[in-house]
C-alpha cells in the first residue's frame, strides 16, 4: 500500500496583530476590511447587558466585603468581552465559563443568585446546567475547555447542531488543560470557540512572563486551528468576530481562538492587593477606555438612545442589584440531603448507604 499524508487541512491565516476594532475608544465607528459593525438594536442590547453586568459587579463585590460571600472576582472593565461574547451564540448553543465569568452567564439568562452559588460554597453548581445550557462554573483554570470539546463533538455525534463558547483568561493559556482541549478540538474539528480574555494579568504575572507568542490568537496556529484577535473593549469587534467564528465552527470550519484584548480593574479578588504589582497609571490608562463608555458615546453620535432610555438600563440594572441583595440578606435553609441529588443518574449502594447513615444521624440531633 502505498503511503500518503493525510494533511489536506487548508492552512489556516495568520492571526493580526492588530486587534480587529469596530468602535473607537471615543464612541466612532472605525472602518474595517472583513468586519462590520452590527445593526443599531444589537449594539443597543449590548449595552444595556454591559450596564446590568456592571452593575451585578459592583453588588457582588459588596456582598463579599460584607462577608455574605466567601469571595468575589470582580470582571469590572471586562463586560464588552463577556457580554459580547455570549450574545453571539444562538439558543441552542452552550456557555462553558470560569470563575471570573458571572457576567456573562447573567446575560446568558442563569438566574443571579444561583450564579453566585459558587462563592458562598454552596452544593454542587447551585443552577440546572441543562435549563441554562451553561457549564458549571469552574474555578479550575482551562478544565471547562475540555468540557466543552466532549460536548460538541458528543452533540455531532449524534446529529445536533450545536457549538459552544468557552471563556477563559490568559492566565489559563499557561495551564495543560487548555492544550490538550485546543488540540482535541482541532483533531476532531470541533465547533467550538475559545474566547481568551487577555486582562494582562494572571493574578500577579503579567502576560509576557508567560507566552512569547505575538498574540495569544497566535497560539491557534500551532493546533491548525483560526486565530483572531479583537479590541476587548469594543463589544461591537468582539460581538461581531465571536458570531463569524461560531458561524465558520458550526459550518465545519473547526474550532477557533479569538483573544480579547481587555483589562481586569479591580483586584483579582476582593481579598487581593494589586498594589503590590501593577502601578496605577497602569489603571487609569485602562479606565480610559471603559467599554461602557465608549459604547454609550457611540449610541449617543448615532442618535440610538438617549437621556431616558440609559435611565431605563441603569434601572434595569439596580433591579437586578436590589433583587440579589434581598434574595441573599436571609439565612438559607439547607438541606443536607441535597448533596447527595443531582450527583448520579443511578445513585451508587454506597452512596445510598452514606445518605442513609446520614439521616438516620441528623435524626438523633
Amino acid at each position: 500500500m502505498k503511503y500518503t499524508d493525510e494533511r489536506s487541512r487548508p492552512v489556516p491565516p495568520l492571526p493580526s496583530q492588530e486587534p480587529v476594532r469596530l468602535v473607537d475608544r471615543h464612541g466612532r465607528r472605525h472602518e474595517h476590511s472583513s468586519f462590520t459593525a452590527p445593526d443599531p438594536a444589537v449594539l443597543a442590547e449590548l449595552h444595556r447587558a454591559m450596564v446590568i453586568g456592571r452593575r451585578f459587579n459592583q453588588q457582588a463585590s459588596t456582598l463579599a466585603r460584607q462577608g455574605r460571600l466567601a469571595v468575589y472576582p470582580s470582571s469590572m472593565g471586562q463586560e464588552a468581552s463577556q457580554v459580547g461574547g455570549v450574545l453571539a451564540l444562538s439558543e441552542r448553543d452552550w456557555l462553558f465559563p470560569s470563575y471570573r465569568d458571572s457576567v456573562a452567564m447573567v446575560t446568558h439568562g442563569v438566574d443571579p443568585v444561583e450564579t453566585l452559588t459558587l462563592f458562598r460554597g454552596d452544593w454542587h453548581s447551585g443552577y440546572n446546567p441543562h435549563q441554562y445550557r451553561c457549564a458549571p462554573q469552574c474555578t479550575p483554570l482551562a478544565t471547562n475547555a475540555s468540557h466543552a470539546v466532549g460536548l460538541t463533538y458528543a452533540a455531532r455525534r449524534k446529529g445536533r447542531d450545536v457549538a459552544a463558547l468557552v471563556l477563559m483568561g490568559d492566565g489559563a493559556t499557561s495551564e495543560g488543560d487548555a492544550h490538550e482541549a485546543y488540540n482535541f478540538a482541532a483533531v476532531w474539528n470541533t465547533p467550538v470557540v475559545f474566547l481568551i480574555q487577555n486582562n494582562h494579568w494572571a493574578i500577579s504575572v503579567p502576560v509576557h512572563r508567560q507566552s512569547a507568542a505575538p498574540t495569544l490568537a497566535h497560539k491557534a496556529v500551532g493546533y491548525g486551528m483560526r486565530g483572531y484577535n479583537v479590541d476587548g473593549n469594543d463589544a461591537a469587534a468582539v460581538h461581531t468576530v465571536v458570531k463569524h467564528a461560531l458561524a465558520e465552527a458550526r459550518d465545519g470550519g473547526g474550532p477557533a481562538i479569538v483573544e480579547a484584548l481587555t483589562y481586569r480593574i479591580d483586584p483579582h479578588t476582593n481579598s487581593d492587593a494589586p498594589q503590590r504589582y501593577r502601578d496605577a497609571a497602569e489603571v487609569e490608562y485602562w479606565a480610559e477606555r471603559d467599554p461602557l463608555a465608549r459604547m454609550e458615546a457611540l449610541l449617543r453620535n448615532e442618535q440610538v438612545v438617549d437621556d431616558g432610555l440609559l435611565e431605563i438600563y441603569e434601572r434595569d440594572g439596580e433591579k437586578v442589584a436590589t433583587a440579589v441583595r434581598e434574595r441573599m440578606a436571609g439565612e438559607d435553609k439547607l438541606d443536607p440531603d441535597s448533596l447527595f441529588t443531582d450527583v448520579y443518574a443511578a445513585v451508587p449502594p454506597a452512596l445510598e448507604q452514606q445518605r442513609r447513615g446520614l439521616a438516620e444521624e441528623l435524626k438523633g440531633v
